[in-house]
């Protein structure tokens, strides 16, 4: 007999339309972006109106929803613009808006009264109060903060109605400043965090300088690279999702609006999985695929940890370097198959004999040997040197078009 735990939605962040479509194709429930206005992440692409369109078009023919985020706090100027934004949002049918600005919030319950409102982590929920006067103002959903246990938002599962929705991270990068809340960017550099522009120094290197000895410099750590004391290590939650859902979160976000589309389609075809076999579980204590923990090691990433979910974080800083682990790069991206061959579009070199791991939306990785390469014309090539070039991969079937192709680099 399976389980009955309700499974949660799976939530992945779309920079873009391509990103879009890539999360899509490889599993995501809903996506979650942003219009060129209004949203946290200015390092994404982000969606002009005629891609939101074409994107919300894209993820309703497959049954994905679309939340858009409108979680900045607007200035004076940037209000007056949202009511025609928010009407626009409203008439092409996208599926909830994202909001923590109690202004903003008011506008959306105005002119977009068919979308539903979520609040975001930039609310700083970590109480059932707070989640109930949100509900009471019309919320269909609260992104919970990231500084709670599971037996917190499991408390406020409990005492809060069963149709408030309760959302959460999974995955993704962490901040040393409580949900996001931080002034260190705005203060240092003038990039305001709260309107989606950090510089993100908490990765920087620091050392200690004694007031009375200005110029005078000590590592922290005794080591020549200083310490990076306020790097968090990012999250990873894909091996405990049945407590997760245990607990009552009716979804999973997956972070990374700023991230490449390789990320996307890594993240949520992991996720994908282990959400799958979560739900196809028949007794006994479930264990996330060895395959989905392979996976999300492929992307780049920093060390990971489960954040606060079990209590005061341990180990969920490294202070050696902010630097990202890489054990996989992107080789090519699968356009087609024709004549016994894959035909895709290069993205870095390789030299044939090369054996590439496929990832292929709907199905487990697997190899995929390079033994003999042509290129555009049918000739025989050595090596596959220049991006954007089209090579051609003989292949015992067809694989799907939007499949990416990718290499060791150990």
């Amino acid at each position: 007999m399976k389980n009955n735990i309700t499974i949660p939605e799976l939530l992945c962040p779309a920079g873009d339309l391509a990103r879009l479509k890539t999360a899509v194709d490889f599993g995501a429930d809903a996506v979650y972006l942003a219009g060129e206005e209004f949203g946290m992440r200015t390092a994404s692409a982000n969606f002009g109106l005629g891609d939101l369109k074409k994107g919300l078009e894209y993820a309703h023919k497959s049954g994905v929803k679309v939340h858009i985020t409108c979680n900045t706090i607007p200035h004076e100027d940037e209000i007056e613009r949202l009511p025609e934004y928010l009407t626009f949002l409203n008439d092409i049918g996208v599926d909830a808006i994202i909001a923590s600005d109690l202004g903003t919030i008011s506008l959306v319950k105005k002119y977009a009264p068919n979308c539903d409102l979520h609040i975001s982590v930039q609310s700083g929920t970590v109480n059932s109060v707070t989640a109930n006067e949100f509900y009471n103002m019309g919320a269909k959903r609260v992104v919970l903060a990231r500084e709670m246990s599971l037996d917190e938002i499991a408390t406020i599962r409990a005492k809060t109605p069963k149709e408030l929705e309760l959302e959460a991270f999974a995955h993704g990068a962490m901040c040393v400043s409580f949900s996001s809340r931080c002034l260190l960017s705005s203060y240092m550099t003038g990039r305001d965090a709260n309107r989606g522009d950090c510089a993100q120094p908490c990765r920087w290197s620091y050392s200690l300088m004694e007031q009375t000895r200005p110029g005078q410099f000590y590592d922290i750590t005794e080591t020549e690279k200083g310490t990076y004391i306020l790097n968090a290590n990012d999250m990873c939650m894909a091996p405990y999702l049945d407590k997760m859902a245990a607990a009552g979160i009716s979804s999973i976000k997956i972070e990374g609006r700023a991230k490449t589309e390789y990320y996307v389609a890594v993240t949520a075809n992991a996720y994908r999985g282990a959400l799958d076999s979560l739900k196809e579980q028949s007794g006994g204590e479930w264990q996330v695929p060895e395959w989905v923990t392979e996976e999300i090691n492929t992307i780049s990433h920093r060390a990971y940890s489960t954040g606060f979910y079990f209590g005061r974080p341990q180990n969920a800083q490294t202070y050696e370097n902010a630097g990202y682990i890489r054990d996989y790069a992107l080789s090519a991206i699968v356009t087609g198959y024709k004549d016994g061959c894959v035909e895709a579009v290069l993205k870095n070199k390789f030299l044939a004999g090369t054996e590439l791991n496929c990832l292929e939306a709907g199905n487990r990785p697997f190899a995929v040997k390079t033994d003999v390469l042509y290129n555009e014309k049918g000739e025989r090539i050595d090596s596959a040197p220049h991006p954007m070039q089209i090579i051609k991969i003989p292949f015992e079937r067809p694989i799907k078009p939007g499949s990416m192709l990718r290499m060791k680099t150990e």
